[in-house]
């Protein structure tokens, strides 16, 4: 394999890669198709990683608006990326890195820089093969150390921000062995009145993709129903592969049953031949079974969850839904998130509100729809509603606290309220000078230590937990002791930093807010402890009572 001394890396890194790209259309769920086959190459045995490649010009998605492009997802290290990035840390149960999300920002961002630093010696710096090789170079060194590493390509092809992407990729397909490389490619199989099947859209799409010089080697579907043999054979004749390397990946109820699904297409099988791995793999007798058998289990019942927020978009809260869910797993229970509109509470979301069984007020940003969530917030705390608070959720409720049991009026964010006259919640002393928005904020995994006998130390197991922050403001250590005074306990302390808050059990049966965000640190097989005290508060466990086990988060 040819070097590239100009990137300075090492060629041979990583393993065996798998390229997913997506045509016709966006949203089609290649994310979620690439990281199904990955947790089922994990089931088998390998260490598997992946990449997300976001073609915008944004160094990173932190000032990106949720009802643009959903949440913004932290990693342990801090970067802020897409969410597609919490799927892959959800389904293959591993911790990303920064590294692991590649954006046309971050990469021109590298080169220029180095162009300015003098770097280049001289020559003029172009997209091939300057901008191409930092790609590549980027995707080699996140692949560093695992058996595969599967690479999802943003956006659909033929779009031009995704030009120099999939060139890096052409160009990666000659520098490798030819079984080390495999190019997965989604695609949309509509209907036609007549209920036809059709292949045109995926022909004209692979069609697109051959005339960049990449030829698929796998072929998945995207349809309400499985494809039949005839619309298989169709393809595979008209985009050239076989017919065994056309896969469906129809519609299924819950996320998690699509690994289940392209299991039992025998995808993940004809990835580990073609990749030349499969006599690697374990038994299929000995094969992780864990996942199948919690997304297949039998529920006891199920729960209403009022989700009170300003977005009507679940991808805006994606992470607090999928927690909620994999709490309903280990609680044995099905979740049903029902959204409440901060901003209307005087309409009828106030009643959704009202009948369902706990409350979660996310994080956010911004002074809309914070006082519906307020007045959630008081809802839950006079009416012994179990409540959850995360990040601004946390704020809010102390907040709430000081307004109507200290009778502090007015009192507020100095984020959301300059001139409040009792700023219980207060800018970090170290974000003072700070005037760029991008990456400012206190960001990544920290430690909390956790006091003895609270619901916070029987929540976790422990004396201590490490969650992820995104967030600038912090509770005014001014107005603590008072607050604490009045009943609203801090359980959870990072030094001078408020973590965790909460009620005592014989004030209320489940109230507990957190500085940090659990919810991104939640997995199927690992549900996240606030939440899952949340759904034992509904359905009758005590969660007051700690684990014999302790939990490690």
């Amino acid at each position: 394999m040819p070097t590239e001394p100009e990137t300075d890396y090492d060629p041979d890194l990583g393993r065996k890669f798998i390229f997913v790209t997506g045509g016709v259309m966006s949203g089609l769920g290649k994310g979620i198709t690439a990281a199904s086959t990955g947790r089922l190459l994990k089931n088998a045995g390998f260490d598997v990683t992946a990449v997300k490649i976001d073609p915008y010009l944004n160094v990173d998605a932190g000032t990106m608006n949720p009802f643009q492009h959903g949440e913004v997802y932290v990693l342990k290290d801090g970067g802020e990326v897409d969410l597609d990035l919490g799927n892959y840390e959800r389904f293959l149960d591993v911790d990303m890195t920064f590294d692991h999300n590649i954006t046309t920002g971050k990469t021109y961002k590298s080169v220029i820089e180095k162009e300015r630093a003098g770097e280049y010696l001289g020559k003029t710096v172009q997209i091939i093969p300057h901008i191409t090789d930092d790609i590549k170079r980027r995707v080699r060194e996140a692949a560093e150390g695992n058996d595969v590493c599967i690479i999802e390509v943003g956006g659909t092809v033929g779009d031009i921000e995704g030009m120099p992407y999939l060139e890096a990729l052409r160009q990666f397909a000659h520098e490798e062995d030819e079984d080390d490389i495999l190019f997965t490619h989604v695609t949309l199989v509509p209907y036609s009145k007549n209920g036809e099947q059709k292949t045109k859209p995926t022909q004209h799409s692979v069609k697109e993709l051959r005339s960049i010089g990449l030829q698929p080697d796998v072929l998945v579907g995207r349809c309400s129903d499985k494809l039949d043999i005839d619309t298989r054979e169709k393809i595979a004749l008209f985009c050239d592969v076989p017919t065994e390397a056309v896969f469906s990946n129809p519609d299924v109820d819950d996320i998690y049953h699509v690994p289940l699904m392209v299991e039992e297409e025998g995808l993940d099988e004809y990835v580990m031949e073609r990749l030349d791995i499969a006599d690697e793999a374990l038994p299929e007798d000995e094969r992780e079974n864990r996942w199948r058998d919690l997304v297949t289990q039998q529920t006891d019942g199920e729960v209403e969850i009022a989700l009170v927020g300003k977005y009507d978009l679940e991808d805006a809260y994606m992470s607090v839904h999928e927690a909620l869910k994999h709490a309903g797993l280990e609680k044995n229970v099905d979740v049903n998130v029902r959204w409440v509109n901060s901003e209307k509470m005087g309409d009828h979301h106030a009643d959704r509100m009202r009948d369902a069984d706990a409350i979660v007020v996310p994080g956010g940003f911004g002074t809309r729809g914070t006082g519906g969530k307020i007045e959630a917030i008081r809802y839950a705390r006079e009416n012994g509603v179990p409540y959850l608070g995360l990040c601004l959720g946390f704020q809010l409720a102390v907040i709430e606290y000081a307004r109507n049991v200290l009778d502090l009026e007015g009192a507020h964010s100095t984020e959301l309220d300059e001139e409040t006259p009792h700023p219980v919640i207060d800018i970090l002393p170290e974000q003072y000078e700070i005037e760029d928005m991008g990456g400012t904020m206190r960001l990544g995994a920290n430690e909390t230590d956790i006091e003895p006998g609270t619901l916070a130390a029987a929540l976790y197991g422990g004396d201590s937990c490490t969650e992820r922050h995104r967030h600038r403001y912090e509770v005014n250590p001014e107005y603590i002791d008072d607050l604490e005074a009045a009943g609203l306990k801090f359980s959870g302390r990072s030094g001078n930093r408020m973590e965790i808050l909460e009620l005592a059990p014989d004030d209320h049966p489940y109230f507990i807010g957190t500085q940090f965000h659990p919810e991104f640190r939640s997995r199927p097989t690992r549900a996240s402890p606030p939440f899952v005290g949340l759904l034992e508060a509904v359905v009758g466990d005590d969660p007051h009572t700690p684990e014999t086990e302790e939990v490690s988060h």
